[in-house]
């Protein structure tokens, strides 16, 4: 088994309403699961390649709650990396590089379409980013705002011991989408829905 770790701003957008029902072992809010989830990887390393500098995102759909399987995935690759951090990642995405959270991923997903090598722009500040691949997929998010006042409120969600948020304290913020779109092989468009960020995520082959 491969050695791996990479460290970084990850995200997971998807339709559901903000607070994602998988995080609570719920169904999802409208029946089927889609959206994109993504990473820039600041340091890391797999088996001695350096991932400093990989940008991947996954866009994905699944007709209903994540454990009944049948999911399909598209991963995207930015063109500024490597040959070797493009395979290095791909083994890392489809759970052969072990990795708790990736590899029970791969036991519900039947369909994994070819990867786009697109390029990926990271655009994070604090808690408000844009993420945009290529001109096919967009995701703007920021904090959710108080209906009443319209003041910006702080929400998080913690799983600690859990596979997929950071090592530790399992702490991700949860913010809201006005933009989650896609005009790919896995279309959507959706206004006012879920993301996770972390902007410390810690993934390893040992966890």
């Amino acid at each position: 088994m491969a050695d791996w770790r990479m460290k970084g701003i990850y995200f997971k957008s998807c339709n559901c309403a903000p607070g994602c029902p998988c995080d609570f072992m719920s169904p999802p809010t409208y029946g089927p699961c889609e959206g994109f989830i993504g990473m820039r990887v600041d340091e890391g390393s797999f088996d001695g390649v350096s991932l400093a500098g990989s940008k991947w995102c996954v866009a994905f759909h699944w007709p209903g709650p994540l454990h009944e399987g049948n999911g399909t995935v598209k991963p995207y690759l930015d063109p500024s990396m490597s040959s070797e951090q493009m395979e290095s990642i791909g083994q890392i995405l489809s759970g052969q590089a072990g990795g708790s959270w990736f590899q029970v991923l791969a036991t519900i997903v039947t369909e994994v379409k070819d990867p786009g090598i697109l390029p990926i722009d990271f655009q994070v500040e604090g808690r408000t980013g844009t993420i945009n691949v290529g001109d096919v997929m967009e995701n703007r998010f920021a904090p959710i705002k108080n209906p009443v006042t319209g003041e910006e409120e702080t929400m998080r969600v913690a799983i600690p011991g859990g596979m997929e948020y950071s090592r530790g304290d399992g702490l991700a913020e949860i913010l809201r989408s006005d933009t989650l779109r896609s005009t790919d092989e896995i279309a959507f468009s959706h206004g006012g829905v879920h993301t996770s960020l972390v902007s410390n995520q810690d993934w390893g082959s040992d966890r």
